[in-house]
């Protein structure tokens, strides 16, 4: 419940420990951010590229697997570059925060959608 308020009052942040999951997630500072308005494919593992999930979501996964590696490590290296800042938008339903990301002031999302490891994501 703290924690719920202080993000809703600070929609801006500076992470200081920031951290990759994959191509469309972060850790900043522990909290977990969800990269709005891109969806980049996911990694081995992912539940969503089970082929009953494959079936029936409205929402069909993105499972190349190598390439989705390689945005993850995209976004490591861009995220290493400078200081991270995160615009807070809300939460997705797994509680993550919804944000945009930038680096010096580049965004995270066209970057990675520019290099092909991401799409642009319409929710």
């Amino acid at each position: 419940m703290i924690l719920a308020l202080l993000l809703a009052a600070a929609p801006v942040a500076t992470c200081a420990v920031v951290e990759a999951h994959d191509g469309d997630s972060i850790r900043c500072d522990g909290e977990r951010i969800r990269i709005s308005d891109i969806d980049a494919p996911e990694l081995p593992g992912s539940p969503r590229c089970d082929p009953r999930h494959l079936r029936t979501s409205k929402n069909p996964s993105w499972c190349d697997y190598e390439l989705g590696a390689r945005s993850r490590d995209a976004l490591r290296v861009f995220i290493a570059k400078g200081t991270v800042t995160i615009h807070r938008q809300g939460t997705d339903r797994y509680g993550r925060t919804l944000a945009t990301v930038s680096v010096d002031g580049r965004d995270a999302g066209n970057y990675l959608v520019g290099l092909g490891l991401a799409r642009v994501w319409v929710r």
